[in-house]
């Protein structure tokens, strides 16, 4: 049995060792948006990990949305006691709550993001979803480009715009990419995509990078469609592991972020 008193240095140079093995290249780091108003976003969660594992990437899947389930007892304790191994590729931690738990004085999470590579050395990539709070304490160190999830449902793009406007205020993330769960319209998809577009720009002075859309009743364990591989290699291309992201809004004096209704 572990003790979880004794001298961490053993157990995380054992950690660092296996992440050189099993995985020679940097982690990727992908945060999404979690949005409690978008009814289907399980499956744009379980396309966007197909997707990952279709390019032939290891992925570990960290919940921490406000709907997730609550993570194992030991997991508070050991991350690595709470990951369960849902297929070859792709690894699975409930994790509502956790990030705060491992709030520093500083009120970032940073830390939770290298004790997860830790828990799952064998993942060449971390996925994190998570409401827009706890991401911009995750990633007060990383420069990412969040995905947003939304849906044909007017709080739904309500929220979206929220969780840009936090991860914009807090961490200085002007670029953003958005899956969408609208049925095969084109054309309700595309005035969704443009309602949140132009919010970003308008309001924000921020961008929507690339977006895609799925339709809620697709198989979700059918092959990708090139928008969604399109999407997923620029976000594993981007180089986030680099520690050079604005200072949080929490570390500068007078940066409340005002509220919604004010734009």
């Amino acid at each position: 049995m572990r003790d979880f008193y004794a001298s961490r240095s053993a157990p995380l140079d054992q950690a660092d060792g296996l992440r050189k093995l099993f995985n020679p290249t940097r982690t990727r780091y992908i945060a999404v948006a979690s949005n409690p108003h978008v009814a289907f976003a399980t499956v744009l969660i379980e396309r966007l990990t197909t997707a990952i594992a279709a390019s032939g990437r290891k992925l570990l899947l960290v919940d921490a949305a406000e709907t997730a389930p609550e993570p194992h007892e030991l997991a508070l304790l050991d991350l690595a006691a709470g990951v369960e191994q849902l297929s070859p590729q792709i690894a699975y931690l409930a994790a509502r709550g956790l990030p705060l738990r491992h709030v520093d004085t500083r009120g970032s999470c940073a830390g939770m993001l290298t004790a997860l590579s830790d828990a799952a050395p064998q993942a060449d990539v971390v996925l994190v979803h998570a409401g827009a709070s706890e991401l911009s304490r995750l990633f007060s160190h990383r420069v990412v480009r969040p995905i947003l999830l939304a849906a044909d449902f007017a709080p739904s793009v309500t929220h979206a715009y929220a969780a840009m406007k936090v991860l914009a205020g807090r961490n200085g993330l002007m670029a953003f990419d958005l899956m969408l769960a609208v049925g095969p319209q084109r054309l309700r998809r595309q005035h969704v995509a443009r309602q949140i577009s132009q919010c970003a720009d308008s309001f924000l002075g921020a961008a929507v990078h690339d977006w895609i859309a799925v339709d809620p009743a697709c198989d979700v364990a059918e092959a990708p469609e090139a928008a969604l591989m399109r999407l997923v290699r620029q976000q594993l291309a981007d180089d986030n592991t680099a520690p050079e992201a604005p200072v949080p809004a929490w570390h500068r004096h007078g940066t409340a972020a005002a509220s919604l209704s004010a734009n």
